[in-house]
């Protein structure tokens, strides 16, 4: 295959930049545009990434940084809302045996590490820019930007996000749904006894759980019924968060009193999308959250973001002929196990929402954990 090939990668989250990453170092150009200046580089608060996920950002090269700047841990604890520890589950290693079952760590921080391989990378990267107008022929695609600017391209991967601009101008009319479920989250100090991952379900909330994501951090989170945003004005974010969070007691009662500030309290609703049919047109291709999404219940959206760059990235740098035959093979590989996360995701939240007392919430989390243990 000609290293001459030129590809535009729209989006710098963890699809764009682990593509872009893996395609770099197979010696394609590579130029990558993001429409946030800072290449959000300080949003989030927490993220938490299973073995499958790591075992991408080892191929990524990064994998060491992430152990160094998160908190590895093997197993999860279910609680009662007063904090009374039921049960404590040795997770399984989706990665394989020699990585951790899971890694907690701040959202920032694992983006700063994916934009530094960028760099060091060499993809040309444009931060503040837009693809406007996409022109396709039977050889590549032309691209004119916000700023005026055009270029050509072999190949567009459209890693812009859930509400990917690039899906519906490429004439997919797939949107994501709310699942009628929402989450709160924030970033605070970690109390020492935390060392995995608690949850509890029942009380004002679905579900109320954190996570360790470094030596002084954790994340915490609390599941209600979604509700209209616009009523919920943002300066009261974290008086609604510790309204929900203090009814809940062990390491609760330690992390409730750092919500205090609504600028750092995030609100965000549960949503489903799996576009179906193929995820490109032409020289077009769908990648992460512009093709999939689904609710947190698994902890599985960022690991199906960093799966969809891994396998594209093999499939066109082994391949001769960058084809419609191609691109159909990248869906055909990666949409079953997608699909599965999806749908699972969706059901374990669903039967909260429907106050399901007999599911069988193991069977299903070990069922799919067991299919991720499978190379994606």
């Amino acid at each position: 295959m000609s290293t001459a090939r030129t590809v535009l990668v729209i989006g710098g989250g963890a699809a764009g930049n682990a593509v872009t990453v893996l395609l770099r170092r197979a010696g394609l150009r590579v130029e990558l545009v993001e429409a946030k200046d800072d290449w959000n580089a300080t949003a989030g608060s927490g993220i938490t990434l299973q073995g499958n996920a790591l075992r991408v950002l080892r191929a990524l090269g990064v994998w060491e940084r992430v152990a160094q700047a998160g908190f590895a841990f093997d197993s999860a604890g279910l609680t009662t809302p007063d904090g009374t520890v039921l049960h404590v589950a040795r997770d399984l290693r989706t990665g394989g045996d020699d990585l951790p079952a899971t890694v907690g760590i701040e959202r920032p921080r694992l983006q700063r590490i994916l934009i530094d391989a960028v760099r060091a990378s060499g993809a040309d990267v444009r931060l503040g820019t837009r693809a406007e107008a996409l022109e396709q022929d039977g050889d590549g695609v032309r691209v004119r930007f916000g700023d005026g600017t055009e270029g050509r391209y072999d190949l567009v991967i459209a890693a812009d996000g859930l509400g990917s601009a690039t899906r519906a101008a490429i004439g997919i009319t797939d949107k994501p749904e709310p699942t009628g479920m929402a989450v709160w989250r924030v970033a605070a100090p970690r109390p020492a006894g935390v060392v995995r991952t608690d949850l509890a379900y029942g009380g004002p909330a679905y579900i109320a759980g954190y996570c360790p994501t470094g030596d002084t951090t954790l994340y915490a989170y609390v599941a209600e019924d979604s509700r209209d945003r616009a009523s919920i004005p943002p300066e009261t974010y974290a008086d609604e968060m510790r309204r929900l969070a203090s009814a809940y007691g062990g390491h609760w009662t330690e992390i409730v009193p750092h919500i205090t500030d609504p600028a750092k309290v995030n609100y965000t609703w549960f949503d489903r999308l799996l576009v179906e049919g193929s995820w490109h047109r032409g020289r077009v291709v769908l990648a992460g959250d512009a093709a999939h999404c689904c609710p947190p219940t698994l902890a599985q959206g960022a690991a199906m973001s960093l799966e969809d760059a891994l396998v594209l990235a093999e499939l066109l740098t082994g391949a001769d002929e960058w084809d419609d035959a191609l691109l159909r093979a990248y869906y055909e590989r990666r949409v079953p196990r997608v699909r599965a996360v999806v749908e699972a995701s969706v059901l374990l939240g669903r039967w909260q929402l429907d106050g399901v007392r007999d599911a069988d919430v193991p069977e299903l989390m070990g069922r799919t954990m067991s299919l991720l243990r499978e190379e994606p």
